[in-house]
């Protein structure tokens, strides 16, 4: 095999790949689906207690409104538990939850900070619901999103269930807003199609549920709402997607705050699969594997096939064909680059932003299999609605789409 002929093997590849990643499984999913009935679970004769978890630190400015939206939730009196896990905040989290303890809230208070899978260790230790439901600080829930994700727990094969996280849409929203609740509305869908095929992948650290017996102790640099998932299917569980388990949260008001919460999901995914190896098997559960594979870990590494592309049509650049596509992958650079330049001053039109967004959420997602891989992983994080110090050299806060 000659050397151009090994390029261009690795071009069809890779190209290949992407094409299958991005448009080919979303198509794929959707004939596979195709004539799927919409699971309808049995109704229970007897609503399972259950504890709503929600993780905070340094709350203070939306703890309240969680609190009194969780108290009015429409799940069976005297049969919802709410937790709240403080990793050890210092701006009068803590005194706001206390003062709901008349009505049965119950404050755990990390002394230290330790991160919020400490946090969830703590919390599960000390609850009283045979399901567990994990939620943010910011995620208001719909009346009924507790009782539609709990309903289906009357399957004894459903090991977990995550609900349907919306992005609030508001006038005037930033780009990366947009762009983020664009993307969330697609991951949205996928969500639906693999629960109708199989089992969903990963769950959402603010509105998913599992049953409380399946819960596994974390490492402090473990992602929740991914890990636990991933071991219960490998338990032989199957997990399901509840569009209609509603809530709503913020999405970031930066593309440097995505930036930062790529990078950090990313890594601690790749860290989970490690943790959970036995779903990289397909006989374990072969529908599972396929999402898995499809959906998540070939998008992780896609900026690695991005740049293979790249090198390897700059190495066939003297055939007319690939001259094109070289300039084709250019112009498309060449607009992110545009709406690199633009987002620090004004709203430039979707088609600039958008290449833009994919750009840095594979630039974040190279950055992540670099940060997993040198084993750089933290166990703390940040929220949206912190201030970081004025000498600091980001422009903002991080986002708080987090697990």
């Amino acid at each position: 095999m000659t050397q151009t002929a090994l390029i261009e093997g690795v071009f069809w590849s890779v190209a290949a790949t992407l094409i299958y990643t991005y448009f080919g499984y979303p198509l794929l999913l959707y004939v596979l689906t195709r004539r799927h009935r919409d699971d309808v679970p049995p109704q229970a004769s007897e609503w399972p207690r259950a504890t709503l978890i929600i993780s905070a630190y340094n709350e203070k400015t939306v703890i309240a409104e969680k609190l009194r939206n969780s108290l009015e939730l429409d799940y069976p009196q005297g049969r919802l538990e709410i937790i709240v896990i403080s990793d050890c905040s210092d701006d009068g989290t803590d005194e706001i939850v206390a003062g709901f303890a008349g009505k049965g809230v119950r404050l755990l208070r990390q002394t230290k900070r330790l991160g919020k899978s400490a946090g969830l260790n703590l919390g599960v230790s000390k609850a009283s619901g045979e399901i567990l439901v994990f939620s943010d600080a910011n995620a208001i829930y719909q009346p009924d999103a507790v009782r539609m994700l709990v309903s289906h727990f009357s399957d004894r094969n459903v090991g977990y269930v995550v609900g349907n996280a919306r992005y609030s849409e508001k006038v005037g929203q930033t780009a990366s807003a947009e762009s983020e609740g664009t993307y969330w509305k697609l991951e949205t869908w996928l969500k639906q199609k693999e629960s109708d095929f199989g089992s969903v992948v990963g769950g959402d650290g603010a509105i998913y549920a599992i049953r409380r017996k399946l819960f596994t102790p974390l490492l402090p640099t473990d992602i929740n709402d991914f890990l636990n998932p991933l071991q219960i299917i490998s338990r032989g569980y199957r997990g399901l997607y509840e569009r209609a388990a509603i809530c709503f949260e913020e999405a970031g008001d930066s593309f440097r705050k995505e930036f930062h919460r790529k990078i950090r999901i990313v890594s601690r995914s790749l860290n989970a699969v490690v943790r959970a190896p036995r779903v990289l098997l397909p006989w374990t559960q072969p529908r599972h594997w396929f999402a898995l594979v499809s959906h998540k870990l070939l998008r992780w590494f896609a900026p690695v096939f991005m740049l293979a592309l790249l090198a390897a049509t700059i190495c066939l650049r003297d055939s007319v064909f690939y001259r094109v596509a070289l300039w084709l992958q250019l112009g498309f650079y060449g607009m992110a680059l545009t709406g690199w330049g633009l987002e620090k001053r004004i709203k430039a039109p979707t088609i600039v932003y958008l290449p833009f967004y994919f750009c840095v959420v594979n630039v974040a997602a190279l950055l992540g299999v670099v940060k997993f891989l040198t084993g750089s992983l933290s166990p703390t994080w940040e929220t949206i609605r912190q201030q970081v110090p004025q000498n600091s050299d980001n422009r903002g806060p991080l986002v708080r789409k987090e697990s």
